[in-house]
């Protein structure tokens, strides 16, 4: 059996469950592909993040990234479990309205926000803009000013620091779009000219150093550099801020190669450096906040295909063909990101052979998975391909004209649809007929 299962995973038929719910009634009840969560451990591995922070008994904030997973209900879950959550665009913000989300517990995070969605943003009350460059803080100091309006605000930085992750999604280093440049010095522009703005009110600063990180040093380096920075600020620009924000992409296992720490003990390392760094410098302690999305999600959530065609090349390779794939979830394609998966009727089953799980769609790169031991399947055999709750749904699209897939909760045994299946009919919902019978002139 899959080392990520356990014997818990599964009911009295050996067949796979989420959240105490069995996976093939969920796929014969909704179809596949379909996402599915097990919505009790998103809550448990909240309830360890902040029993880490109150073991330390510091003050804290732990502030779901909503991109790795958007939703209504998401969204809601978060409101339950009395965190904060940060969105990237006005259509998340959008959502989390929609969810009854309270705007103050909510942060705004992009790098080229636009004025419509800084607007928003004040309209809704939304309860930190994390400002990233110097335009954007110029947009918005000139529209608080219009508004009389004010607005708490965190400045993100680069800092220079590196971590060790795919190019794509290592966001801390020097050359990178995102945030005021440390090393340059225009981290301490930003912070005099936020000081200068009437209604803006500087209460931190952030920075995110990449994602699907493994080690603790980058957190530590980037506690070291920020406590320092802040000191020097304290005496020379009158600033010091209250928060600390570290973002988050703390690691998460997807396959039997993957060996992270847990995100607690990132967590921890992150509270106690942040304890001896302030105390070394002589300065107050500082309020810390953490941005974990994938951490939160990803583990809680699979993804449920049907098997359907196969294609056997002696001595060279099998291929598995599965009712989805890249529209549902791109990131092997992008990332080159590696997932496992199980036959859902009975995971404790022995292999029998090592196939390749392709995708339905018209791209030689639609792989979901290379090598992967299975038993003996067969066409309508329900594939789960594990650890898939992090930028599935949130990345899924309808390339090829695909609908993209429902999502379903779950939590002691009972499920719920929380976002319907794409339609046929949805597809072309927004498309605007010619009405000319003639070429367009």
């Amino acid at each position: 059996m899959n080392e990520q299962l356990t014997a818990a995973d599964l009911n009295a038929q050996h067949h796979l469950t989420v959240g105490g719910v069995d996976t093939l009634a969920l796929a014969q009840k909704y179809q596949t592909p379909l996402y599915v969560y097990d919505t009790g451990a998103i809550r448990q591995e909240i309830h360890a993040f902040k029993a880490v922070f109150e073991a330390n008994d510091v003050n804290y904030q732990i502030s779901y990234a909503s991109k790795a997973f958007a939703a209504v209900a998401m969204y809601q879950l978060a409101a339950q479990e009395g965190i904060h959550c940060d969105v990237v665009s006005g259509g998340e913000m959008y959502t989390a309205k929609q969810a009854g989300f309270p705007m103050e517990k909510l942060s705004f995070h992009g790098n080229n926000k636009s004025l419509a969605e800084l607007t928003e943003a004040l309209d809704y009350g939304v309860g930190c803009i994390m400002v990233d460059n110097f335009y954007e803080l110029q947009q918005l100091a000139n529209l608080t000013a219009q508004r009389e309006q004010h607005v708490t605000v965190m400045l993100r930085i680069a800092p220079g620091i590196s971590a060790h992750t795919h190019d794509y999604i290592s966001t801390g280093q020097e050359d990178s779009k995102f945030g005021f440049d440390l090393n340059s010095g225009q981290a301490d522009e930003a912070v005099k000219l936020a000081q200068a703005a009437p209604y803006l009110d500087l209460v931190g600063i952030h920075c995110h150093i990449g994602s699907q990180i493994f080690e603790l040093d980058g957190f530590k380096m980037i506690v070291d550099k920020l406590v320092t920075l802040f000191a020097r600020w304290q005496t020379e620009l009158d600033f010091y801020p209250k928060i600390i924000n570290v973002g988050g992409g703390f690691g998460v296992k997807y396959t039997s190669e993957d060996q992270p720490l847990l995100p607690t003990e990132f967590v921890d390392a992150i509270v106690k450096e942040t304890i001896a760094q302030t105390q070394a410098h002589h300065v107050p302690m500082l309020e810390i906040w953490i941005e974990p999305g994938r951490s939160l999600v990803a583990t809680a959530g699979m993804t449920l295909y049907t098997l359907g065609a196969s294609k056997d090349i002696p001595g060279i390779r099998k291929y598995l063909a599965v009712d989805g794939g890249m529209g549902d979830n791109i990131r092997p394609a992008l990332y080159e990101a590696k997932y496992e998966a199980v036959l859902a009727k009975d995971p404790s089953q022995p292999s029998d052979e090592v196939v390749s799980i392709a995708g339905k769609y018209c791209e030689s790169g639609d792989m979901l998975i290379w090598d992967q031991a299975l038993p003996a399947t067969q066409p309508g055999d329900v594939l789960a391909v594990l650890d898939t709750g992090a930028y599935g749904y949130s990345m899924a699209n309808n390339y090829n004209r695909n609908p993209r897939p429902a999502v379903v909760f779950c939590e002691n045994g009972h499920d719920q649809l929380v976002v319907q299946r794409e339609t046929f009919a949805d597809l072309t919902r927004l498309d605007v007929p010619l009405t000319a019978t003639e070429p367009i002139k």
